[in-house]
């Protein structure tokens, strides 16, 4: 049996890892998790998995939740986010936060030799190198979680590296593949999450319609897969069927297909290297599909992606700009402070202003970061 902490257990990708772990009682075992603010859905999970160790928010949903479950024990804030991670009775950190803070505790966690699943891209977009040296340092893996970048992971079981021509990632295209830039002067918070392929938390979702997320996915994928940018494509792929491929150099393309299911990727992760079965997963039914479409992607329509290549390529603190700056932009457009356009405008103006720092320690990354929050929110 493995035993799991999780981080974001309320998110989007946290509860379809308890739904995982729900359906395989006999594999799994929840040993800790954190929490956001959905205290009503925390309680249901502890008296549905009981969970040795919790982490809330604040101090008075810990204080409040004790008193409800005197024989768990509770933490809170940042500092209960890192006991979470490095909690002695788990195997496998599942990393399902949202945003930067799943970094410090990740490094925790890889200090404390966990097996990490990742489902955090931005750990891994702001300080890619110092998880990427700690994680060989301690001869810890980083499984993905993200279908894209699990689908190159499974495609690459069995394959030597040297042998890569290039990563080819697919994108939805969100919920305005469809419409031109003009179009999207007016678009409303509602428009935005209304993702037409997979259901998500509102932050990636919204990530997902600027393009972002696949912005982020690259310079995930450059770090996960040490690939440089130059050999990682995007390619629009609307139906979700592909998840992403790779090509060698003898032409060969290998791709791992399936249904929009987050729980796969997600189980894999749990399982690897051996497979379970997921009843519950829709089967892929190709015939009844009849057809995938493919097409290039326009950065200049997508300007998001531009930056995420432009600052991957730049290295040092740039690409810790682009997130930072993404994550204050969504805030104040989720907010009503925004326009879904200005997502764009506030982000080159963030990398415009900073001045890059090659090669980052932790402090001067979580200063950038800071730095940039503080910009984009006084750009407002």
């Amino acid at each position: 049996m493995k035993h799991i902490s999780l981080m974001g257990a309320t998110g989007s990708i946290g509860t379809q890892t308890l739904d995982i772990i729900k359906e395989h009682p006999s594999e799994f075992k929840l040993v800790a998790m954190s929490v956001g603010k959905n205290l009503e859905l925390t309680r249901k999970i502890i008296r549905d998995l009981k969970p040795e160790l919790v982490s809330v928010s604040e101090k008075s949903a810990a204080n409040d939740l004790k008193a409800e479950f005197p024989h768990i024990s509770f933490t809170y804030g940042e500092e209960g986010l890192t006991e979470v991670a490095v909690y002695h009775r788990a195997d496998i950190l599942v990393n399902a936060v949202s945003g930067s803070i799943g970094l410090t505790p990740t490094l925790n966690a890889i200090r404390e030799k966990k097996t990490i699943a990742i489902a955090n891209k931005e750990t891994l977009v702001t300080a890619g190198h110092l998880v990427m040296e700690e994680a060989k340092r301690n001869q810890v893996s980083l499984l993905p979680v993200d279908s894209e970048h699990s689908a190159i992971f499974q495609a690459l079981q069995g394959e030597k590296e040297k042998n890569i021509e290039r990563l080819i990632l697919t994108a939805s295209g969100g919920s305005f593949r469809d419409r031109t830039r003009e179009e999207l002067e007016s678009v409303t918070i509602e428009d935005a999450l209304n993702h037409p392929n997979w259901s998500m938390g509102a932050k990636i979702t919204i990530d997902s319609a600027t393009m972002m997320n696949k912005g982020l996915e690259v310079i995930e994928a450059h770090w996960l897969f040490s690939m440089a940018y130059d050999r990682i494509d995007v390619l629009l792929h609307k139906e979700s069927i592909i998840h992403s491929m790779i090509e060698f150099h003898d032409s060969s393309i290998i791709a791992q297909l399936g249904t929009p299911d987050m729980r796969v990727p997600i189980q894999y992760a749990l399982t690897y290297p051996d497979r379970l079965k997921l009843p519950s997963a829709k089967r892929l039914n190709l015939a009844e599909i009849g057809k995938l479409h493919f097409s290039m992607m326009d950065l200049d329509r997508f300007r998001c992606l531009k930056f995420a290549y432009e600052a991957g390529k730049a290295g040092g603190t740039m690409p810790t700009v682009l997130n930072a700056a993404n994550e204050a932009a969504v805030a104040a457009f989720l907010d009503g402070k925004a326009s879904f356009l200005q997502i764009e405008d506030l982000i080159e103006r963030a990398l415009s202003n900073h001045n890059n720092i090659s090669n980052p320690g932790l402090l001067e990354i979580q200063e950038v970061d800071l730095e940039t929050r503080k910009y984009v929110n006084s750009v407002l």
